[in-house]
């Protein structure tokens, strides 16, 4: 199984969590996604979508034996797309290395000290003394490259003016994009290239007249693009609340960019808390109707991409 590529939507709503009998095909857990490509391990976000997904790497530690490792990567640290982290057991655990990649939050602080405000009283009740994992946190940017080679080794990132590497077919290699247009500071936006195929993501990303060029171009001919579609297109631009400037797309906008990028499949992602099934079925079908290769991204859900 060494020569597999998976895509699982852990959580795909955004916003907070929306459990209840009107979400229950798609799901009411915030944004995460699994991702194995070979023997790696790569998360992006931690939504509450991140809490099974822990809880399945330690019964694995436990059938396997095998260290835990795994390389976390955040879009930005939107409540949504962290609120699951203090309940990610392998934090705690001795046996787990993980390496967590995100942008520098300001000059002032930085990534690490962000995140562990968030799982140590008083808005948690454990501390960081009961953290026992291994765990390494890096600052990346636009037109940065983390390499993965040794599933169980350290990574490595390549800024623009880094010499590229000789590399194995069996290399991952991740590619960073800056997206400035969700408030405030933007988003970075991953893809994850393994064995000639590729995914990316672009989670919270609002879209251009015209689409967003400089996302299509990262995106270009990709196996899959999981885009943002928070919004059908009534609610952007009419009724009492505009939506314009919130960071979010409507599913017409990842219908664009998936057009002009030569994606093969598209998933619409970053469901609305106010969206129950019916209503995002209504949505799927009307993407399909326009991007045949469209899906709506459900929770459990699994892509094989190799």
């Amino acid at each position: 199984m060494q020569d597999h590529f998976t895509f699982t939507f852990r959580g795909v709503r955004g916003g907070h969590p929306m459990p209840g009998p009107s979400t229950v095909k798609y799901g009411g857990n915030t944004t995460c996604f699994e991702v194995r490509l070979g023997g790696h391990l790569v998360i992006v976000d931690a939504g509450t979508g991140i809490i099974s997904l822990g809880l399945n790497m330690l019964a694995r530690h436990r059938a396997t034996e095998e260290r835990i490792v795994a390389h976390l990567l955040f879009t930005h640290l939107h409540h949504d797309h962290t609120q699951g982290l203090p309940f990610f057991h392998p934090l705690r655990h001795p046996q787990a290395s993980l390496y967590i990649f995100g942008a520098k939050p300001s000059e002032r602080t930085d990534l690490e000290a962000e995140l562990v405000q968030d799982f140590q009283p008083p808005f948690f009740p454990l501390g960081l003394e009961e953290m026992y994992s291994r765990r390494r946190f890096h600052h990346v940017r636009g037109g940065d490259r983390i390499v993965l080679r040794d599933p169980q080794g350290p990574p490595q990132v390549l800024g623009l003016a880094d010499e590229p590497l000789e590399l194995s077919p069996d290399a991952v290699l991740i590619d960073v994009h800056h997206g400035y247009h969700h408030p405030q500071t933007g988003v970075l936006m991953f893809r994850l290239h393994y064995r000639g195929h590729s995914v990316v993501v672009a989670s919270d990303t609002e879209g251009y007249v015209g689409g967003d060029q400089r996302l299509i171009h990262f995106a270009r001919g990709a196996d899959l693009l999981v885009h943002d579609a928070e919004y059908d297109d009534e609610e952007y631009g009419e009724g009492e609340v505009i939506r314009q400037g919130w960071g979010h797309s409507t599913w017409r906008m990842a219908v664009e960019v998936a057009q002009a990028a030569g994606v093969k499949q598209l998933a619409l992602c970053h469901h609305c808390a106010c969206h129950d099934d019916a209503k995002l079925d209504e949505i799927e079908r009307k993407a399909q109707a326009l991007f045949p290769a469209a899906f709506m991204a459900r929770e459990g859900l699994v892509i094989s991409l190799l």
